[in-house]
């Protein structure tokens, strides 16, 4: 496996299927190209010259580090690469005061053995709310 820290020579598009089919979102390229050039740390992880594996952290330099957008190919999930993915930006992410993550329900588990830990005071606003409230993300209050 080849891991690139850069985005110089990412094909978007070819980084937005991969979050379609991990199945993440539908994530257009151009939003893609914006979001990874505004994060601190990125990594890109490819197989024969696949993209099979993708994150980011978005990071002040001091305080707070936020991982994110880590995707992995379905034929590689499973295989610990999002871990080694995870753990790679939690690295790249060493020295900042806090280091946060949202997960899905259901794998708080996964980021536990990572060594995060329940946060008891997380707020967030999303577009579409009554979706985030039927995913479990964020309570209906």
């Amino acid at each position: 496996m080849q891991w690139l820290l850069e985005q110089d020579s990412i094909d978007w598009a070819t980084l937005s299927e991969l979050y379609r089919i991990a199945p993440l979102a539908e994530k257009k390229p151009d939003d893609l190209k914006r979001a990874f050039s505004n994060s601190m740390f990125k990594c890109f992880v490819f197989d024969e010259g696949t993209l099979v594996g993708a994150g980011r952290a978005v990071a002040d330099g001091v305080d707070c580090s936020y991982v994110c957008d880590v995707a992995v190919h379905p034929r590689l999930q499973g295989h610990g690469l999002g871990a080694a993915i995870i753990d790679k930006l939690v690295e790249l992410s060493a020295g900042h005061k806090k280091i946060i993550l949202y997960a899905n329900p259901g794998t708080e588990g996964f980021y536990r053995k990572r060594g995060f830990a329940r946060m008891r005071t997380a707020m967030a606003m999303f577009v579409d709310r009554d979706r985030a409230i039927e995913r479990g993300l964020i309570d209906r209050a």
